[in-house]
């Protein structure tokens, strides 16, 4: 059944769409994740304008974000002082990251400059996912139960000025850090579509030293909103989200979610990373292969805008 996308101007097939949003939402279910950075690469290979592909998965993120919200938001798991902190820091980023989107679109590099950008960004974090899975996986048949120490507290975090306390936190830090966390990962979210949870995560324990029991709570609330103004950053300024291809998505991915989230019950901690860092990876190489191989058509036809005609 073929369905006709406004915004990216071209006819898709409604199950292979819907099947892409399950099948993401089965693997945000399963590892835990928001699948931005994996939703987006499927889109841009299965043929819909990069441009698009990063403006929707946008959409999609905030109603995957939603619903984990208003659940940690019930069991008060929340610190929104921090959330709004970094909410803060993320409109900021995701105002930049969307002028820069646009500065890459009328320039027309931001195809390359996705690409390239997806190929550094998975590579990196899913040969360091790699290295670890493998190693928690050798401690693990080897019998060594002795828990990986945290790194010790950032000293220089608490030299910086602007301290504020976060109560719910307990924690008494430079908002500095904390504005420039969430800055990055507004920034990456509007330039890459992605949600930035799986970097959000390990950065507010190891960095900020946030408890654990509000971490998850308190990144989807950062996550949520960061991503809802980058949602209408880019519907008002870039005009990229196709809000067909985000209801077709966001049905699969709520649907995949569930059958996910029962999988990932049945499996070890170790062994669904080592899963999703061989995913990452593949996905990684794939944006290498398409960058380095010759396209079977070397050229194409475009109007140019401000052609003065």
């Amino acid at each position: 059944m073929q369905i006709y996308l406004p915004i990216a101007e071209l006819p898709v097939n409604m199950f292979v769409i819907f099947g892409m949003g399950g099948a993401v939402g089965f693997l945000s279910g399963l590892f835990g994740i928001g699948g931005g950075f994996l939703l987006t690469p499927l889109l841009i290979f299965a043929g819909i304008p990069p441009a698009v592909s990063v403006a929707t998965v946008t959409t999609q993120v905030v109603a995957s974000s939603a619903s984990g919200v208003v659940s940690y938001w019930r069991r008060k798991m929340i610190d929104f002082k921090l959330g709004m902190m970094l909410f803060a820091g993320g409109l900021v980023g995701s105002g930049l990251g969307v002028l820069l989107f646009g500065v890459l679109q009328s320039l027309g590099q931001l195809d390359v400059v996705i690409s390239l950008s997806y190929v550094v960004f998975l590579g990196t974090i899913g040969s360091l996912m790699l290295v670890e899975s493998l190693r928690a996986i050798r401690r693990h048949r080897e019998g060594d139960v002795t828990a990986v120490k945290r790194p010790e507290h950032s000293r220089w975090i608490y030299r910086l000025p602007f301290r504020v306390r976060f109560h719910q936190s307990k924690l008494y830090i430079s908002v500095i850090p904390v504005l420039g966390l969430g800055a990055s990962i507004g920034f990456l979210g509007s330039v890459l579509g992605i949600g930035g949870g799986f970097m959000m995560v390990p950065a507010l324990i190891y960095i900020l030293r946030v408890p654990t029991n509000v971490v998850i709570g308190t990144s989807l609330l950062q996550i949520l909103f960061t991503m809802a103004a980058a949602t209408i950053f880019h519907s008002v300024g870039t005009q990229t989200v196709d809000i067909v291809l985000a209801i077709t998505l966001m049905i699969g991915g709520v649907i995949g979610a569930q059958f996910g989230a029962r999988m990932g019950q049945q499996l070890r901690g170790d062994h669904l990373r080592l899963l999703l860092a061989l995913l990452v990876l593949a996905v990684g190489l794939r944006f290498a292969v398409d960058l380095l191989w010759m396209p079977s058509d070397l050229y194409s036809i475009a109007i140019k805008k401000g052609g003065g005609v």
